[in-house]
């Protein structure tokens, strides 16, 4: 099982959260290939911890759905659904118009600023074609405001869902296009005016958007 020496170790957590965390992103981005299997000595020895926290994290990535332990067996990563995104984006979708309804009237200049310049951002990355630095920056864009709606359920579940949404970019199923800029731009704009029903709607289709684009690839 190929685990790379090198990785990023997040500080100030405790061993589950950091082994939670590195997994997570492994499964995520492909360095842990759907179906392989997962030894959790090997796991423990590459993240220099105990098998104990690396079972706890197991435990957690099977109730989010990116493993499937089979007890006295093996624990497999799970295999990768591209036409899952037709129920994973709905909800999201739903979360994130939410999110700009009740944020708009928590929005100020500083918050608006912060949304102006991390849309120029990426705007430049997508134009580039940098599309994984993109995919960061839209996080980083609609996470503004997540925060902004100060409402804890929403931000866990948005949370949750955008992970899905990570695996889904990186095994070519979601696909960023220059009408989010646009569609950011208006989003911002129908914010600054105070309008968070017209910003929700267009929220919403931001995210539903991307079924029909994904719709469109298969077909050709």
């Amino acid at each position: 099982m190929p685990i790379p020496s090198e990785h990023q170790r997040p500080t100030r957590v405790t061993a589950k959260e950091s082994a939670f965390t590195q997994l997570q992103q492994w499964i995520i981005d492909g360095t842990l290939q759907p179906g392989e299997k997962l030894n959790d000595i090997e796991l423990a020895e590459a993240l220099g911890v105990s098998r104990t926290p690396i079972r706890e994290s197991l435990q957690l990535l099977e109730v989010q759905g990116f493993v499937k332990m089979y007890p006295g067996k093996a624990t497999q990563v799970t295999e990768v659904d591209k036409e899952s995104i037709n129920d994973l984006l709905p909800p999201l979708a739903a979360m994130q118009a939410l999110s700009t309804e009740l944020a708009a009237p928590n929005l100020d200049e500083d918050a608006i600023k912060e949304l102006e310049e991390t849309n120029e951002r990426f705007a430049k990355a997508v134009q580039k074609e940098d599309y994984f630095t993109a995919l960061k920056i839209d996080e980083d864009f609609h996470q503004i405001i997540v925060d902004q709606a100060a409402n804890k359920y929403i931000h866990s579940i948005v949370a949750s869902l955008q992970t899905h949404v990570r695996r889904l970019f990186f095994h070519n199923s979601i696909i960023l296009t220059e009408k989010s800029i646009d569609e950011h731009k208006d989003i911002i704009r129908l914010l600054k005016d105070g309008n968070g029903e017209k910003a929700a709607a267009i929220m919403r289709e931001n995210w539903l958007r991307a079924i029909e684009e994904f719709r469109s690839k298969k077909t050709k």
